[in-house]
């Protein structure tokens, strides 16, 4: 007699079958429960060492007996010691206090470039995807005009002609920045116009700029803050990185990129010089990664 199916295995293959295709089978599946509370930890963890990397950035210069601007006395290419936990550079500045110091100055930067950016960005997209017609071609073609070159090359251009310095950097990346956004913001907008809440409003007699602020843009300002709280790693990386090439703050201004540029002699002989700079970098980089995450998951879970 041929065997009969066994209704509980078939049963269980369906329901081993319906939770695998919702990840939720087994606690080690990639997208499992566990994953997921320990995405959420790590970055709720990143978060709270970008905090701490923040305040120590701001009051560290303050609290530190040393100035980032005169010697600090101490034998040249020091190494760590209890009066210079990372040591003293080869013109005798304490490296902590100009790596504190320079922590602050990219962040600033940083923080400050993305807004702008962000913002001009924001505008641009949504006129043109909102007002769409020749007004949306006149203003995608500009955009096209800047993402048509490489946005590092623009901004090292910019930067050798009004001079080096930190605020010629912030020009220059400020300005390969914001097309990003804009052609970003642009498709979002172009979504959000056709959603049934902008109808609804548009049918309730809303129009024109009052529909785009209240209703249609409102839509697009999580995109917004989810890419804008990961490009500020970003461009604290092109920052160092103009700098490092010497189209940053001339020296011995204590920014991140040009103190990893001028300890490259010493790689060998003092390490600490270039790698504690470069090492900052890295680690702002990887929290503001991490902490853009967060924020996507925390929009995501409210709905936004």
């Amino acid at each position: 007699m041929p065997s009969l199916p066994n209704p509980s295995a078939a049963v269980a293959d369906e329901i081993l079958g319906a939770e695998a295709a919702r990840g939720t089978g087994r606690p080690w599946s990639l997208r499992g429960r566990l994953p997921r509370r320990r995405r959420v930890s790590v970055e709720m963890v990143a978060f709270g060492l970008l905090a701490v990397v923040v305040l120590a950035a701001l009051i560290g210069p303050w609290v530190s007996p040393y100035r980032t601007d005169v010697a600090s006395g101490a034998a040249y290419l020091h190494p760590f010691s209890h009066g210079h936990l990372l040591g003293t550079d080869n013109l005798g500045f304490d490296v902590l206090t100009r790596v504190l110091a320079g922590t602050r100055i990219s962040l600033f930067a940083a923080v400050v470039v993305t807004g702008i950016s962000a913002v001009f960005g924001l505008a641009i997209g949504a006129v043109a995807g909102f007002v769409g017609g020749w007004v949306d071609a006149v203003l995608m073609r500009v955009t096209d005009l800047f993402l048509a070159f490489p946005a590092t090359i623009v901004a090292m251009a910019i930067v050798a002609g009004l001079g080096p310095s930190l605020r010629s950097s912030m020009i220059g990346i400020a300005i390969v920045w914001w097309p990003l956004y804009a052609r970003l913001v642009r498709g979002e907008t172009r979504r959000a116009a056709t959603s049934l809440h902008v109808e609804a409003a548009r049918m309730s007699g809303t129009r024109g700029l009052r529909l785009m602020l209240r209703h249609a843009v409102p839509s697009v300002l999580p995109t917004v803050l989810v890419t804008a709280s990961m490009d500020i790693g970003g461009v604290i990386m092109t920052l160092a990185s103009l700098a490092f090439v010497g189209l940053g703050s001339p020296a011995p201004a204590p920014e991140l990129g040009l103190m990893a540029s001028g300890g490259m002699q010493y790689v060998i002989s003092a390490w600490w010089i270039p790698v504690m700079p470069g090492l900052a970098v890295a680690v702002l980089a990887l929290l503001f990664n991490y902490v853009g995450d967060g924020v996507r998951s925390v929009l995501r879970a409210k709905g936004a």
